[in-house]
């Protein structure tokens, strides 16, 4: 689990110490510039952007009784935040799984990447989908809707 919170901790001392050294030189304006770019930065590369992870076990299961779709995703990645965006609130209907929480969805997605852990892998189904455009999971989403 800490390893989900480690670049936005960093993010987070790296503008807290590039604010304090613009205080130090008395340059307020830049310093808290600094500081709210920095923190935005720890958030947005953080577990809070997206919703709350279960376990993959758990995902299977959700996903057989309801047909929705299961993203694997981990904290830090450009392409999940980019997913978790462009789906805007639908995001939460799907079934979310952090790969650094779950070593049995690591080991899921390196079986479906050629032994990489390549994030957002998304199944469908029971099939793995690397990186899809994020129309496609909309419209993955929208007809497990009509199906359940």
């Amino acid at each position: 689990m800490m390893r989900a919170w480690l670049l936005p901790t960093l993010f987070l001392a790296a503008g807290t110490a590039l604010a304090a050294w613009s205080f130090a030189q008395g340059s307020t304006g830049e310093g808290a510039f600094r500081l709210v770019a920095f923190a935005l930065l720890a958030v947005l590369n953080s577990p809070l952007v997206f919703p709350r992870s279960i376990s993959a076990a758990e995902a299977r299961r959700r996903s057989a009784a309801d047909g929705r779709p299961i993203v694997f995703w981990r904290p830090g990645c450009a392409y999940c935040l980019r997913l978790r965006f462009r789906l805007r609130r639908r995001a939460r209907r799907l079934h979310w799984v952090d790969i650094w929480r779950d070593p049995e969805a690591a080991a899921q997605v390196r079986a479906a990447n050629d032994g990489n852990e390549t994030v957002p892998t998304v199944v469908v189904a029971g099939t793995p989908h690397t990186n899809p455009d994020p129309a496609w999971v909309r419209e993955q989403l929208a007809q497990a809707g009509r199906r359940g």
